[in-house]
């Protein structure tokens, strides 16, 4: 894997770091494409049930490498979108950890996540407008579904930057934390989520995700076409006895 993307497994939990710190974990094409690899691993494995996505050096990520932009690149992966993720999240849970800056395509990959734990120093924005540029890894189409359409608006217009409690009081961040904390907070709430059955945590994720799509007359119908093979799973049947017998569940996937 290359150094510019360290990942790292613990008890179920895939940590994927950006580590460009002298370019401020600046997006480019080697990036991208060992992230899109790091999480068709997740998906794949059995042992792995949940993602960090971080950054090192203090920043999460500052966007797209402009050097390489102007050298015709493109930090994409097709079919992937920026990243290697913005297009194609995972099935399996991703929380986003952030430190210092998550700015442009660094803010549409934090919005991309799950979930999203911030330090109380951090910062977030899409300024692309200030570089003559268009926010479009998501950050015109994704971030008005997660908060006010009317905010989203202001962030895409001025291009300004919010701090980590402006993003936790709109809705758009889960967890503020002290300086230093954001990666060990992460990392707690992905053992807890990692801790549960990994069939019923895929469908609850798919369900949320895709529900706001499905007609209205559609949704329990929908809802229970991706439920129901839980509720016959050999892990849901594990889950009732490890209850019954006052024990952890010991899940298999199935």
């Amino acid at each position: 894997m290359s150094e510019e993307i360290i990942i790292s497994r613990d008890n179920g939990v895939m940590t994927i770091t950006m580590n460009r710190p002298q370019a401020k974990n600046a997006m480019n094409k080697n990036m991208s494409e060992h992230i899109a690899a790091a999480l068709d691993e997740l998906d794949a494995s059995n042992d792995l049930r949940v993602a960090i996505l971080t950054g090192a050096g203090g920043t999460f990520c500052s966007g797209m490498d402009l050097k390489g932009f102007l050298a015709g690149e493109t930090p994409s992966v097709k079919g992937r979108g920026f990243g290697g993720l913005t297009e194609k999240p995972p099935v399996k849970p991703l929380i986003a950890a952030i430190e210092g800056y998550a700015l442009a395509g660094g803010f549409e990959l934090a919005i991309t996540c799950d979930m999203i734990v911030a330090a109380a120093s951090s910062k977030f924005g899409i300024p692309e407008v200030k570089r003559g540029l268009v926010a479009g890894a998501g950050g015109l189409i994704r971030l008005p579904d997660q908060i006010n359409t009317r905010l989203a608006m202001e962030l895409a217009l001025t291009g300004d930057f919010v701090s980590a409690q402006r993003a936790y009081d709109i809705g758009l961040i889960n967890q503020v934390v002290d300086e230093g904390k954001a990666l060990e907070a992460a990392l707690e709430l992905a053992h807890r989520i990692a801790a549960n059955g990994p069939l019923a945590v895929a469908a609850s994720k798919k369900i949320i995700s895709e529900y706001a799509s499905w007609a209205h007359g559609e949704r329990w119908t929908r809802q229970g076409e991706i439920m129901g093979p839980v509720f016959t799973s050999s892990d849901a049947r594990e889950g009732a006895a490890a209850f019954a017998e006052k024990r952890a569940p010991n899940w298999q996937g199935k």
